[in-house]
């Protein structure tokens, strides 16, 4: 499938080095094309691992080990096969899974259940073991790559290679963390989304880790859709080698734990939006601030419910200020609302206010903000405290084509 670069992709960073990380990739030839799609990453004893992962009741294998696995906060390796989801594939995945695991693990010396393995593409074929094995001896015995071709590798229908870079001050040491990320389309998180991995050399405690990035994922993955599909694969995983020069961060009182934690909101929110950046067919990336709301989870499901409705990114992408459709997805989404209080607006001009149209509105510089690729829609509930933001895409033909198409 030959697709286009999406209009609202974004230049690869120059990324930080990670102490303690190591990148590879190889051909496994999932599919049939010629390209590398098979990513190993080799982590430094004593890292760290934190994940959250899809609550799909369809999970695949890999999603079903990774959760045993994070449990020991421990990691070694990390695989991810793209082309084929080794979803919906029973005993067989399982086994392709575990083979992967064994063969990395002897090769680095290490116990299976610290390498953690991930796929990513069709569901329901069963990821072939001899290609599987081959992949990745060739991928053990490779060169290292930088941060873009290991970007580019764990791609399927995305247009460009994600990637992001945050730091942080951590007792006087100066700590980085460098994120890929790849996802496109099938994206409504539940606890996480996509496939996303984010590497830091700061030396942090697993528990507290998992904390973290729960928190971190709670704004960011949990704020984003472009179909309001969720799929059976999606991983985000947080890989600390700990080989940064400063104390242990083992909770908040540590030195340098709020830095930390604000510089991994950072990085997962700019690996967040990258994917609806890359979203199947987008031409515009839609902003939703909710305020008011009777709570902030309140807030964030009513922006859901905007940013999925097919009426109103429809709407967007036909660049028409139709804030009627705004108030239908806010009213179906089955969280408290005042029809007298709701407000609604676009590009920092309200439409209507207290729930009636705004007098003498003026929709020329609404309509004029919609032509553009950056699209801001504010909604005040008027009922209570809660906020939240939620990013999405608007709904185009380019995603009927790529989805109509992406088994041929």
């Amino acid at each position: 499938m030959d697709l286009k670069r999406s209009p609202l992709a974004l230049p690869f960073p120059q990324m930080p080095e990670i102490a303690g990380v190591t990148l590879r990739v190889a051909k496994a030839r999932y599919k049939d094309w010629d390209r590398c799609d098979l990513t190993f990453v080799e982590l430094a004893q004593g890292t760290a691992v934190a994940g959250v992962f899809t609550q799909s009741a369809c999970a695949s294998s890999e999603v079903e080990i990774g959760r045993e696995q994070v449990q020991s906060g421990h990691a070694r390796a990390l695989i991810v096969n793209a082309g084929n989801s080794n979803a919906f594939t029973g005993y067989r995945g399982r086994e392709a899974v575990e083979q992967i695991m064994e063969q990395v693990s002897q090769h680095i010396g290490c116990k299976p259940s610290e390498v953690f393995v991930s796929s990513t593409g069709v569901i329901g074929v069963p990821l072939p073991k001899d290609k599987a094995r081959e992949g990745v001896k060739s991928a053990l015995n490779a060169e290292p790559c930088n941060w873009e071709a290991a970007a580019q590798t764990i791609c399927t229908t995305d247009t460009f290679a994600k990637g992001a870079k945050a730091s942080a001050m951590v007792g006087g040491t100066k700590v980085h963390l460098a994120g890929i990320i790849k996802g496109s389309g099938m994206i409504a998180p539940d606890m996480a989304t996509m496939l996303g991995y984010v590497f830091t050399d700061a030396n942090v405690e697993p528990v507290f880790l998992q904390e973290l990035l729960s928190a971190a994922n709670t704004d960011s993955f949990s704020c984003i859709t472009v179909d309001g599909d969720t799929s059976t694969s999606d991983t985000v995983l947080v890989f600390a080698t700990g080989k940064a020069e400063h104390e242990t961060i083992t909770g908040w009182d540590s030195p340098g734990a709020d830095a930390f934690a604000a510089a991994l909101n950072d990085i997962c929110r700019q690996l967040a939006h990258l994917v609806i950046r890359d979203g199947e067919g987008a031409s515009k990336f839609i902003t939703i601030r909710v305020s008011g709301a009777a709570s902030d989870v309140s807030a964030r499901r009513i922006g859901l419910s905007v940013a999925n409705s097919p009426l109103v990114k429809t709407a967007i992408a036909g660049e028409d200020a139709n804030w009627g459709r705004v108030v239908m997805a806010v009213g179906k989404a089955g969280e408290p609302a005042d029809r007298d209080k709701l407000s609604i607006g676009f590009g920092g001009i309200w439409a209507a206010r207290d729930g009636l149209p705004v007098e003498d509105y003026d929709e020329a510089p609404v309509a004029e903000h919609l032509k553009g690729q950056e699209i801001d829609i504010a909604i005040d509930l008027g009922i209570g405290d809660g906020r939240a933001s939620v990013w999405t895409c608007d709904l185009t033909h380019g995603y009927i084509s790529i989805n109509a198409d992406y088994r041929s």
